[in-house]
């Protein structure tokens, strides 16, 4: 009988090693090799699992063809029935898929998927839950859907030779893994959410979902640096990795892909957290904007993109005097070292003294935005409240500015405008060069080009 060995593995990249090693060799990380014991024959045992259930359905050749012979036709998607979900999977669920969906403790995975397969009737699915008990899951599912139909099968166990064994039996046609660091099998000599019990798990899953043609859906835990728990080969293996981010103390979620082999990753899903579950936003810029800021100074409204939907931004900043001898510089929703390049254009370039003021940054709403075009409001924020004067209610701006105090172009600057002019705005500050090839003349909201950030700050102040 073969013995069980040592190994070391590298918590961020799955890298191994036969020995403890300081600092991966691949990643370049310090102190993450982790000691593991491997079982003889790990590697085969998860597919051979695996491979008794899927040998039904496996139609697959072994034989290669030719790259030109093989037909390029778009992949059948399954409806999620919701439209948020469907656009950020690409136009909906890929049948064969393994999908990762991530996200902090508590801020609604299994809320999202328990509302979504309560609306797919057409399909039977099973939810595999590891961490709640079935009296649970009722609760949840009664308090989401008062309408449940009998297409939903739960399963709470954490044994994956035994999930196996139900799937045999149910043949379902979506599997929910919630969540896959409770699960474990019997072969590997570790406990569950070890780095080895994670990768022989979904590797499992994965070659049941490719080659049963049935899709997987897997709700990980994040790590506090933020990222997915579990062996960074995790997100190689799954075909979408989708995150589930938000702050708690806000209403809103944001559901953004960060890898996806059957769509855009630009893709972005916004819900509304209410008591009966999550609410679809289909127009977020409604709900980004405070209607009461009139009279108030430090705040600035931005036309931003986020994936590939516009909506306007509220940022709002305060600048005070320090009250010790290091001024502070904090930013929420917003990069914090973009927001110290950006003080040093406004005093470099402006002549603005910012030397001994604290500044602080927030994005209203608790997002978090990347857009360049938020570059503008930013600085005009800042100065709104170094001066204390309010921007005149109806400006809006989109603008990239650059280490010269030069307002770079933007993309997509017809989309931001007609944002801008259906919520009602009638000035907006844009880059001089977006209106080349631009026809503003359909638009009735004023446009104002501007060259340099100077030019910007004089138009709403002067």
């Amino acid at each position: 009988m073969a013995k069980d060995k040592i190994a070391y593995v590298c918590s961020n990249c799955g890298q191994e090693s036969a020995k403890w090693i300081g600092k991966c060799p691949s990643c370049g990380q310090w102190n993450t090799f982790k000691e593991i014991r491997i079982a003889a024959d790990t590697g085969s045992i998860a597919a051979k699992n695996a491979a008794q259930v899927l040998r039904r359905t496996n139609g697959h050749s072994h034989t290669p063809m030719l790259l030109k012979n093989v037909s390029a036709h778009d992949e059948p998607r399954i409806d999620m029935h919701d439209g948020e979900f469907n656009r950020v999977l690409g136009g909906g669920l890929v049948p064969g898929s393994i999908v990762l969906l991530g996200g902090e403790p508590g801020i609604g995975k299994s809320t999202l998927t328990l509302q979504t397969i309560l609306k797919m009737k057409d399909r039977r699915i099973l939810y595999v839950s590891g961490e709640e008990s079935a009296h649970q899951l009722k609760m949840r599912a009664d308090r989401l859907s008062t309408e449940q139909s009998d297409n939903v099968q739960v399963l709470c166990e954490n044994s994956l030779e035994d999930i196996f064994d139900c799937i045999k039996e149910v043949k379902p046609e979506l599997v929910i893994i919630d969540s896959i660091q409770t699960i474990a099998t019997s072969d590997v000599d570790s406990s569950a959410g070890s780095i080895t019990q994670v990768r022989e798990c979904a590797a499992a899953l994965l070659r049941f979902a490719k080659s049963s043609a049935t899709p997987v859906i897997l709700i990980g835990h994040i790590n506090k640096e933020g990222s997915l728990a579990g062996p960074k080969i995790l997100e190689h293996i799954v075909d979408t990795v989708i995150q589930f981010e938000g702050d708690q103390h806000y209403m809103y979620r944001i559901l953004r892909s960060i890898k996806n082999r059957f769509g855009s990753t630009s893709e972005l899903g916004i819900y509304e957290m209410q008591q009966n579950g999550l609410r679809e936003v289909s127009n977020p810029s409604e709900l980004l904007l405070t209607q009461d800021h009139e009279g108030l100074s430090g705040i600035a409204i931005s036309s931003a993109i986020e994936g590939v939907r516009p909506f306007l931004v509220e940022t709002q900043a305060l600048v005070s005097s320090a009250a010790y001898g290091t001024p502070q510089r904090s930013a929420t929703g917003f990069d914090q070292r973009r927001l110290n390049m950006l003080l040093a254009v406004l005093e470099k370039r402006v002549g603005f003294k910012l030397m001994q003021k604290d500044v602080f940054l927030n994005i209203a709403g608790g997002l978090r935005v990347t857009d360049m075009a938020m570059d503008l409001s930013v600085i005009a924020a800042v100065l709104s409240s170094n001066v204390d004067t309010a921007i005149e209610p109806g400006w809006c701006m989109a603008g990239e500015v650059g280490l010269s105090g030069e307002v770079r172009p933007v993309d997509r600057i017809e989309q931001r405008v007609a944002e801008a002019e259906k919520l009602g705005f009638h000035h907006m500050i844009i880059p001089h060069y977006n209106l080349k090839g631009f026809n503003h003349s359909k638009y009735k909201i004023e446009l104002v080009p501007v060259r340099k950030v100077e030019e910007a700050l004089r138009a709403l102040f002067d």
